[in-house]
């Protein structure tokens, strides 16, 4: 499944190209399900150019156990196609929300990825932070705005980042140095979210750490480290993605220490299991001057194209993209890593 209503929708499409690029024709027989930036579903022949000018047929997913997989439009009949798994290669909301997992869910079918809760829960990020800092993470200081409120600028200690509480990549933040700019970044952030978080800026270096698996049996990446020349980092913003970014320069693996590294790692393998994570997440922190990690957010559908985090970490690790696709898949229908 791929495409999808949010503001992520070009960005799940790419992914999904890279994705069946990478699956093996002899072990998989996919079968491709597009919603358009309207809602519709369409099964297609794959996320090409132009599946979505009204190429392939109207399908939907069947919540009704006793009639499982697809159900496909044909010729005023529908036709019922059998399904042993689905990949939701969705991203932000209505595909790391819970909500298609919710469906999925009632499906009765196996699904790759973190169930209705964590995937909930780690997209509402001030959620996520009160679980995390249950666990014993230190994450970032922060005030949670709702829609009838209006935040007083000078009760405010800047500089500040204003960014939707649940949306995808970095669309709507900004960061904030002075009082008269917080009324329009709060108008900003509201584009995407009622809900609104004013989150303390962290002096650190961003770092990310890919982890697969589940339970106890959990894989990381190599941790990447964002290099930055200027301003923040807007992943998922940039002009050209596949040729890089105007401001920002991923290293990966990390040019930290040792020991650095390692903490970054178990430190994201500890919130990925207390916010319930499963299959896989992205789990991004900051790494600060004395050594300590702070928690920025946890991508739990991250993207998946050639130039995204998680398969370069991933890949730096020595698990090419189609040995993760053949891990998740093998978890989601086994429960456990083969």
């Amino acid at each position: 499944m791929f495409g999808g209503c949010s503001e992520e929708h070009p960005v799940s499409v790419t992914s999904a190209r890279e994705v069946a690029r990478s699956l093996d024709p002899e072990r998989y027989e996919p079968f491709y399900i597009g919603i358009t930036r309207d809602g519709a579903w369409r099964l297609c022949d794959g996320p090409g150019a132009g599946w979505e000018r009204g190429g392939g047929r109207p399908a939907v997913l069947s919540p009704d156990r006793g009639v499982p997989g697809l159900l496909v439009l044909e010729q005023g009949r529908y036709e019922t196609i059998g399904l042993d798994l689905v990949l939701p290669v969705l991203h932000g909301r209505f595909g790391e929300d819970g909500a298609v997992q919710g469906l999925l869910e009632l499906s009765g079918i196996p699904y790759v990825g973190c169930d209705v809760q964590s995937s909930a829960l780690c997209m509402d990020k001030s959620l996520a932070y009160l679980v995390a800092g249950s666990a014993g993470i230190a994450t970032p200081d922060v005030r949670t705005v709702m829609a009838d409120e209006t935040p007083d600028p000078d009760r405010i200690t800047y500089p500040v980042f204003v960014k939707p509480a649940r949306s995808g990549s970095s669309f709507g933040v900004s960061k904030v140095s002075r009082g008269e700019e917080l009324p329009g970044a709060v108008e900003v952030a509201r584009r995407y979210d009622a809900k609104v978080l004013i989150e303390a800026a962290v002096a650190g270096r961003e770092v990310g750490c890919a982890v697969l698996g589940d339970g106890p049996d959990l894989v990381t990446g190599e941790v990447d480290r964002i290099a930055l020349s200027h301003g923040f980092f807007r992943i998922h913003q940039e002009r050209a993605p596949e040729t890089g970014s105007e401001n920002s320069t991923p290293i990966v693996p990390a040019d930290i220490p040792a020991a650095s590294r390692e903490l970054v790692q178990e430190t994201a393998k500890t919130v990925y299991r207390a916010l319930g994570c499963r299959g896989l997440a992205r789990v991004d922190l900051f790494l600060k001057d004395d050594g300590t990690v702070v928690l920025n957010e946890v991508n739990t559908l991250p993207g998946l194209t050639s130039y995204s985090r998680y398969p370069r970490m991933m890949a730096a690790a020595g698990w090419p993209l189609a040995e993760v696709i053949d891990r998740l898949v093998s978890l989601a229908l086994t429960g456990k890593l083969r």
